[in-house]
């Protein structure tokens, strides 16, 4: 996880420095009076190459997917078990109270 850590980093400073390159380019052409008509080959190839690195670091570093599958020991039916077709698995919602007493103020 460190070394996709690291490389994830690593993409993101190629980025910075591909739009850098690009800001510096755009100077060097208003000092010429040229038409800027799209960034430099080197440019277009580091953020290339820092996107697969950003991207190769997003799916490696958060982890192992986890199952979503109804037969899995780590989900637990919480209600309605007799019909399949509307099955709650595990989450977030079941801190709050069931039954909510809220009445509106006239």
């Amino acid at each position: 996880m460190a070394l996709g850590f690291a490389i994830g980093v690593f993409g993101v400073l190629i980025l910075f420095h591909a739009a850098y390159s690009t800001i510096q380019y755009r100077g060097l052409l208003k000092i010429t009076e040229e038409e800027f008509s799209g960034p430099p080959f080197n440019v277009v190839t580091e953020l290339s190459l820092g996107l697969v690195l950003c991207m190769w670091a997003a799916l490696t570093v958060p982890g192992k997917f986890l199952s979503i599958h109804p037969d899995s020991e780590e989900n637990r039916i919480v209600s309605l078990p007799a019909n399949l077709d509307f099955m709650i698995f595990n989450h977030r919602g079941k801190v709050f109270p069931v039954e909510m007493d809220l009445k509106l103020k006239q």
